[in-house]
């Protein structure tokens, strides 16, 4: 099997991944039919503060699942949903969308496992189980919902469930 290099910083990248976790450069897509390879994976790795002092960050991980592909954010991060690849690590996956904006929605899931849309005063609208996302408005995000940029690029939601802290309960008198 061929090598294949990042054409930016010319690392080592895997077939399915949309890109490069050296530099930060999309990739480009092979044409292959749905049925050749599976969805590929991708991870925000920018921190959007630090830890918080009283506990940790949450191992949950925000999924969507794309046509083009999943987009997966991990607990404390961010990531800005769009076309243009100057802001977006995930621009790939949109590149074919031109109803999708440059800069058209962020994602976020805070320290504590909860995940957020936000419309970036898209032209086309966001929206969560079809109700449109107010542009600046954060929308909570659960495990079901189905986020759709524009007419017609969906994702579904899957977010593991958040268990309940121990310490949190109290035991009866």
């Amino acid at each position: 099997m061929a090598t294949l290099t990042c054409p930016s910083c010319a690392a080592e990248v895997k077939p399915d991944d949309l890109i490069c976790f050296t530099c930060g450069a999309n990739l480009p897509r092979t044409a292959a039919s749905p049925e050749d390879t599976p969805a590929p994976t991708t991870v925000m790795q920018q921190y959007l503060k630090p830890p918080l002092r009283s506990g940790s960050i949450s191992p949950a991980v925000l999924r969507l699942a794309f046509p083009t592909g999943n987009v997966e954010v991990p607990a404390g991060t961010s990531l800005l949903l769009g076309r243009d690849p100057a802001e977006s690590l995930v621009a790939a996956a949109f590149a074919r969308y031109e109803n999708v904006s440059r800069r058209h929605a962020t994602v976020t899931m805070d320290d504590a496992g909860h995940a957020t849309i936000r419309d970036e005063d898209s032209t086309n609208g966001t929206f969560v189980n079809g109700d449109r996302v107010l542009p600046g408005v954060a929308v909570r995000l659960a495990d079901g919902d189905v986020v759709r940029l524009a007419a017609d690029v969906a994702a579904d939601v899957l977010l593991p469930r958040q268990l309940a802290d121990p310490a949190s309960f109290s035991r009866p008198d």
